[in-house]
């Protein structure tokens, strides 16, 4: 079991340092509507992030970026009556929409007050709670082989400055929750990206099998991470203030190590829905009380007279109801860390976040992505697909939009580029 949980960790986030050297939603005349605008909260005015955007009824979704800022494209066939904008702790609101396109909307979520008896809340037993969920896994998520669209992000920031952005259409194969991740596979569909040509840039970072997250990350489908009722004893329970979700309480269970082993564990929360007792959202970060063990975890290859230090590796993923099923929505992960070298005074602090969203898919007729399309966890996402020019790479397919200072990062690094 050691070994398992060592190689599952070593496949989320791998590092690769080596020494080395406009707006992106548009819209078209095409057989789809757009709806563009911000989520913000209705009470302090300030914006939301990550807000969830889905077409009510269907599969097709996006997410808010961290400005709260969104657009989802909607296909005319599917005469889609509402889009519905929700977010962790707030009122969920449906817009109406009548097939046109709707611009600059500002969508205001009020904040939802707790339902939960809390006296009846820190009364249950946080560890024989989440075994509960862990039983249910079977019945609570999808028994079926189902074939997910969805769309990746990767930047890499040096200090404050950008140096890469990556981005990728994906189609994620997965089979039914009760068989585990080894079958899961990835294939890229369409991507760009955009790499800083700056002579000072020489450490370039790559990580590898970045796309991969929305595999192994899935923290309900390989429970290795975490919910295994085999490890659970490496952590400690404890019982939190609960909270709502799309409309439904939750519990929250946060966990952290009790106990001392040759790798390294996580911390965080388990958020679990009080009628169905499935995981809905989990926020997590490897532990670095002792940064050897998560140097381990995640950096593969380095130049020999460079220090690397780790400061943060956090993921947060979060889950849908749909149908009477809970399914995979959103993942994100942030990973910032120092390197220096030697003989040299001052360190250079880097920054790498990936965020893939589940924006549609189909479970009939599904088709296994032959091996030779299969994303590979040691293959780059910046060395599989192309640079990008054109405002309209994304046609209909459904992004998540960038933030201002992303935007600006673009315009510069086009401009980098074509010196």
């Amino acid at each position: 079991m050691k070994t398992i949980v060592k190689q599952t960790t070593k496949l989320l986030l791998i590092l690769l340092l080596i020494s080395g050297g406009s707006q992106l939603w548009a819209q078209s005349n095409k057989d789809y509507f757009a709806v563009r605008g911000v989520v913000k909260d209705k009470i302090t005015q300030k914006s939301l992030a990550y807000a969830n955007i889905s077409v009510q009824g269907t599969n097709i979704g996006t997410i808010a970026n961290i400005n709260g800022e969104f657009s989802i494209k909607i296909k005319d066939s599917l005469n889609a009556k509402s889009v519905e904008i929700s977010h962790l702790g707030y009122s969920t609101f449906v817009l109406p929409v009548k097939g046109e396109n709707i611009k600059e909307i500002t969508i205001y979520l009020s904040p939802k007050a707790n339902l939960l008896d809390e006296i009846t809340v820190y009364s249950l037993d946080p560890r024989a709670l989440v075994e509960e969920a862990i039983s249910k896994i079977e019945t609570n998520y999808s028994s079926t082989t189902d074939l997910l669209s969805g769309f990746y992000r990767e930047t890499v920031r040096k200090r404050r400055s950008y140096i890469t952005v990556s981005e990728a259409v994906i189609d994620i194969y997965k089979s039914p929750y009760a068989e585990g991740v080894e079958k899961d596979m990835l294939q890229i569909n369409k991507g760009r990206k955009l790499v800083s040509p700056k002579l000072d840039d020489t450490l370039m970072v790559k990580l590898l099998g970045g796309p991969n997250l929305s595999i192994y990350v899935d923290i309900v489908k390989n429970p290795d991470l975490i919910l295994n009722l085999e490890t659970l004893s490496n952590y400690k329970f404890f019982m939190e203030q609960s909270v709502m979700i799309d409309e439904r309480p939750n519990y929250v269970v946060s966990f952290k190590p009790q106990v001392i082993l040759p790798y390294a564990l996580y911390y965080g929360k388990l958020y679990i829905d009080k009628q169905n007792l499935s995981v809905s959202r989990t926020e997590f970060s490897l532990s670095l009380d002792d940064r050897n063990k998560a140097i381990q975890a995640i950096l593969k290859r380095k130049p020999f007279s460079m220090r690397f230090k780790p400061e943060e590796i956090s993921f947060l993923v979060t889950y849908k109801q749909r149908d009477g099923l809970t399914h995979l929505n959103y993942i994100r992960s942030e990973v910032r860390f120092k390197c220096d070298w030697k003989r040299r005074l001052f360190s250079t602090n880097y920054t790498i976040v990936s965020e893939t969203v589940i924006t549609g898919g189909k479970t009939d007729v599904i088709n296994k992505i032959p091996h030779r399309f299969a994303f590979s966890n040691n293959q780059s996402l910046s060395d599989k697909v192309i640079n990008f020019f054109d405002k309209d790479f994304w046609e209909d397919y459904n992004i998540i939009e960038p933030d201002e200072s992303l935007e600006s990062a673009i315009g510069r690094l086009k401009k980098e580029e074509k010196r």
